[in-house]
């Protein structure tokens, strides 16, 4: 062997040394950094449930701030007897979980809060807010009142369920009952003229031949506010910044179909929690003419292709305003509009004439549906049977309109359909929940109604819309 020969085994067997290193060395790296990188995993994972543990503690121990802290960010429930039934996903933001019981609430402290913003009212100062209404946006009213530091006056109709003029009573409100009248009867402009008319009778003698100026300017033709400030010689007062009038009490119109703080409720409240608790994942919005103005704006907004669809019980001119393009009920002669009874038991959705947020509505509603009165009670009994959820009339509206849209378009791949359960059925004894009383008032009571409506053909649901 020659020593060239020698050199050449040398450095082979040097290669490959140097070789075999290589690949120890990467292996033990490799398996190393696998160790590592799992033990940084486990470490970030248990680092993460505890911090889920801590801001579960940190969320059940937080203290908030009165009884407004309460309002909004209410849970999306399952609807599990429907959504099994037809394949999807119904799903109902729980509003009924908001501290005066309904989902008026986000409405009442926005209005509220608003007025404040503006100027237009100041806590603590003897004044009072004023509302017609069938109840649930009045004891919303109520209770925001008193936690903020002023009275209520609610007007309304005298053949409401009892349980809310009770419960408007033990909040401290006054309450001012009328006979049902239509949206065109004079009646219906009492809570703004109790609002401009108070504080009067407090006006110092002596002002006969004085210009008085009760009402004053806030920027918005929805809002009325009135001050108790004595009158002075040659003086009108209108200047929203007057420190005098700032401390005097004043009267205040909330106005909630003209006024924009309610559908901001929904569009800045509302509609964002139902987008972050579905992660986006929506096909449908289904409600009454309270929050579809608002939720449904932003979610459009989002999406357009999801649709947003009316809930309207019957006496309500909404959907054929929706479908027809005349705000028109069957009941009722276009432009007459002079009944003294709502017909249905339906309370705190529907209405037969354009206000404000109606309006905004309009541009973005898909389709309408309309429901009947033993549509809805049907729907409540079932609920109550097969879920335990104990709900009010819109509630149960709401819950007929996304089963009719389920079916009406053969929807039965898990899309997601959200609604609003707008109350419970605890402020609904007397009537909605009372067979006795359905009964009297030759309302059909018919507990296979729902089972009916799951089950029927796509073609059949559109003969019952």
């Amino acid at each position: 062997m020659t020593l060239s020969d020698v050199g050449f085994l040398w450095f082979s067997n040097s290669a490959v040394r140097h070789l075999a290193c290589g690949v120890f060395i990467g292996v033990a790296l490799s398996v190393t950094s696998t160790s590592l990188v799992g033990y940084i995993q486990e470490c970030r994972s248990k680092e993460r449930k505890s911090s889920t543990r801590l801001a579960e503690v940190d969320k059940c121990s937080e203290i908030l701030d009165g009884v407004t802290g309460l309002i909004g960010n209410t849970p999306l429930v399952r609807i599990n007897s429907l959504s099994d039934a037809l394949g999807v996903e119904i799903l109902g933001k729980a509003e009924f979980l908001n501290p005066g019981g309904s989902v008026k609430d986000r409405v009442a402290l926005r209005m509220i809060q608003d007025a404040e913003r503006q100027g237009i009212l100041h806590p603590r100062t003897g004044s009072r807010i004023f509302e017609g209404t069938v109840g649930s946006t009045g004891i919303s009213l109520a209770t925001i009142s008193k936690a903020r530091g002023y009275d209520a006056t609610i007007i309304m109709p005298d053949d409401v369920a009892e349980e809310k003029v009770k419960a408007l009573l033990c909040l401290g409100a006054e309450v001012r009952r009328v006979r049902p009248a239509s949206i065109v009867d004079q009646k219906q402009n009492m809570a703004r003229q109790a609002a401009l008319d108070f504080g009067l009778e407090d006006l110092a003698e002596g002002t006969e031949g004085v210009q008085l100026s009760r009402e004053i300017l806030t920027g918005s033709p929805s809002l009325v506010s009135t001050t108790t400030s004595q009158a002075q010689s040659g003086k009108t007062f209108v200047d929203n910044r007057d420190e005098d009038l700032t401390s005097k009490p004043r009267g205040f119109f909330a106005d909630q179909f003209e006024n924009k703080s309610n559908f901001y409720a929904h569009y800045e409240g509302t509609g964002p929690e139902i987008w972050r608790q579905t992660n986006g994942k929506l096909h449908a919005f289904v409600s009454g003419a309270g929050t579809i103005a608002g939720v449904g704006q932003y979610i459009k907004s989002m999406n357009k292709g999801i649709k947003v669809v009316l809930a309207d019980p019957e006496g309500s001119g909404l959907f054929n305003k929706v479908k027809y393009g005349v705000m028109y009920d069957h009941k009722e002669a276009e432009g007459t509009k002079r009944r003294h009874q709502v017909d249905t038991v339906v309370e705190g959705i529907g209405i037969n004439r354009m206000a404000n947020n109606v309006s905004l509505a309009l541009p973005i509603i898909d389709d309408a549906f309309r429901i009947t009165d033993a549509e809805a009670v049907a729907m409540s009994r079932y609920l109550a049977k097969h879920d335990g959820l104990f709900i009010g009339s819109s509630s149960a509206c709401n819950l007929v309109a996304c089963v009719k849209l389920v079916r009406l378009l053969g929807w039965k791949e898990g899309q997601t359909i959200v609604t609003v359960l707008c109350d419970s059925g605890t402020r609904h004894y007397s009537k909605f929940w009372n067979d006795d009383y359905l009964q009297a008032a030759n309302i059909l009571i018919d507990h296979t109604l729902v089972e009916t409506l799951l089950s029927a053909s796509q073609s059949s649901v559109s003969t019952l819309v």
